[in-house]
């Protein structure tokens, strides 16, 4: 069970400055409409976040597009809603110096072929569950999600959906617990995000020896013979980390750990 409250409540509450500018080929106005500031969670999703963003720009664009799926983009490059925010930050941008992190705001020609388009917020709830059943099956061969009721699984979206630390954790500490009998998860749920995707591999936390495994274990089986580093929630954590513990305390809400690769 993830014990280290304090590290669970600052991964929680951690940040990101945004400013949103409308495209300027999309102004109907005479005038640019001034940029939208916002201060977003890291672990939260775009479409979660930017309801008065779409707002804002309404009005500024022509009536037919206003019932149009808005959609972001980032130094020419369209955003993945589906990635949690955190995510996209440490893959897109290099330094911190970078802040306020300026995103396009567009209404027009959605790029289909690039990213997923999403009709409303039960499709990103959808997706939600979707990938923390996966991590339960990894960690407890899902039999921790799949005994949850509605009601709990509705706490956990509604917990994160409204940025609640005690009414998201009050069920997820029961996915991050570990059974009487076995003291760590079967499988480590992460991903390794590279070469604009990313990969993912059954990765055990102890070793057969019944030694700990740590980050450098995790890189050594995923890239073997590279020299990178890992950067997740703006950080680089030590490597002699243990997998158990990034797994308990460093996952983003989906259960997953969410590893950003830097060769």
């Amino acid at each position: 069970m993830a014990n280290d409250r304090e590290v669970l409540r600052e991964v929680w509450e951690g940040k990101l400055p945004i400013s949103f500018h409308l495209d300027s080929d999309e102004v109907v106005e005479l005038q640019q409409p001034d940029p939208f500031y916002l201060m977003v969670p890291r672990l939260s999703y775009f479409p979660l976040v930017t309801d008065k963003v779409r707002k804002h720009f309404l009005r500024y664009v022509t009536n037919d597009k206003q019932d149009r799926e808005m959609w972001l983009e980032y130094d020419g490059q369209p955003i993945k809603w589906h990635y949690p925010i955190g995510v996209l930050f440490d893959l897109l941008i290099t330094s911190d110096d970078q802040l306020p992190w300026n995103i396009t705001v567009h209404f027009d020609k959605f790029p289909e072929n690039q990213i997923y388009k999403f009709n409303n917020k039960e499709t990103v709830e959808s997706y939600f569950m979707a990938c923390l059943k996966e991590a339960d099956v990894l960690k407890h061969r899902g039999q921790i999600a799949s005994n949850m009721q509605k009601k709990d699984h509705n706490q956990l979206w509604l917990g994160l959906q409204n940025d609640k630390f005690e009414q998201f954790w009050a069920v997820n500490r029961k996915l991050m617990e570990v059974s009487s009998e076995q003291e760590y998860f079967k499988y480590i749920p992460f991903r390794c995000y590279i070469d604009d995707g990313y990969r993912q591999k059954l990765i055990k936390p102890v070793s057969e020896d019944g030694h700990r495994k740590t980050l450098q274990d995790l890189i050594n089986e995923m890239f073997p013979g590279k020299d990178i580093s890992i950067k997740t929630h703006g950080m680089i954590p030590p490597l002699e980390t243990p997998l158990q513990w990034m797994s308990e305390h460093l996952s983003y809400p989906d259960n997953f750990l969410h590893l950003c690769v830097q060769m």
